[in-house]
């Protein structure tokens, strides 16, 4: 009997027929755990190949047969940099390339309400002051940079084109092209080069030891007064106490952050009183969307499929490189 751990909090009956349908005809027996349940999911993964999870304190649980660990969430660096986490060292390790169109439509919202003045008319609001108008902008012939060309970032780029936006360039570790909504793609290592021109930065990077502090202060500096920074990555991407100053100085118009370090972020820290600035808890690509959840786990399955016949999963990540 070959065996599959699903410990999961936002499976449906449906999905989980569906992991079943496919499992059982591919010869595999899957076992569905909540995540209350995490004792019982320790003790069935001791006979399992395969774990389809989001939980670090499992996969530490698991035996050196553990053959696979599909993880649910696309961010996967707290399994690339403590390869201590599997007790089998070939593991295979996939990640969930499917919160593309649920981030997109979080990160067009806040540019919107950036662009539109929102925080300051909601300001006015919460003073019950009926505010003079305020100049605006709109996504229409404005120019984009998106830091991470892959599902989120090119999700995010489909969007803004069909909005009108004059100028979006991607940025990538290669530099080669990624998709027709990208008007240019360049290597990351012409940042530098970019940002002066960038009246809106999007950041959409995983965790890796090169996109740490990417955006420090001096690149802060770099961007164009009155540009906005809307990060949807990984906190650890931007040195915050510069951000914080150029918000409150003026320098920059506005930014959003759905990702920050700490999180859960402290209620004395002073990101809590930047001006202009979206603070989201971290929720623009969870599993709240229905869509999202679908997606995730057609995702399993296909892959599913490719690991019974051998072939290679399309979701695999290189755990050296970090996604």
């Amino acid at each position: 009997m070959r065996k599959i751990c699903v410990y999961l909090e936002f499976l449906t009956e449906a999905h989980k027929a569906q992991i079943r349908d496919t499992a059982e005809a591919l010869g595999f027996v899957p076992c569905f755990f909540d995540l209350d349940q995490f004792e019982e999911a320790k003790a069935c993964l001791q006979d399992c190949e395969i774990l389809y999870a989001h939980s670090p304190d499992l996969l530490r649980e698991a035996p050196a047969s553990l053959n696979w660990y599909c993880c649910s969430y696309a961010g996967v660096d707290p399994y690339c940099k403590d390869p201590s986490v599997f007790a089998n060292p070939g593991c295979l390790l996939t990640n969930s390339n499917c919160y593309g169109v649920t981030i997109a439509e979080h990160v067009v919202m806040v540019v919107l309400m950036l662009l539109r003045k929102l925080p300051e008319y909601l300001e006015m609001a919460r003073d019950r002051v009926w505010g003079p108008e305020t100049p605006v902008r709109s996504i229409r012939d404005n120019r984009f940079t998106i830091l991470g060309t892959g599902d989120i970032g090119g999700n995010i780029a489909q969007r803004l084109q069909g909005m009108g936006a004059a100028q979006i360039i991607g940025l990538n570790r290669s530099g080669r092209a990624a998709g027709d909504a990208f008007h240019q793609v360049l290597p990351i290592q012409r940042l530098d080069e970019v940002l002066p021109q960038t009246e809106n930065l999007i950041m959409a990077l995983p965790r890796t030891a090169e996109t740490d502090r990417i955006l420090n202060r001096a690149r802060i500096s770099l961007l164009p007064r009155g540009a906005c920074v809307v990060n949807v990555g990984r906190g650890t991407a931007i040195e915050q106490e510069p951000l914080i100053e150029a918000l409150n100085a003026g320098a920059l118009s506005g930014a959003a952050l759905d990702v920050k370090d700490p999180e859960p972020l402290p209620p004395d820290h002073p990101l809590w009183s930047a001006k202009n600035l979206i603070l989201t808890p971290h929720v623009s690509g969870n599993m709240t969307l229905g869509y999202t959840c679908d997606l995730n786990v057609e995702m399993f399955c296909a892959d599913l499929k490719n690991y019974a016949r051998g072939l290679p999963l399309v979701q695999r990540v290189d755990r050296t490189r970090g996604y």
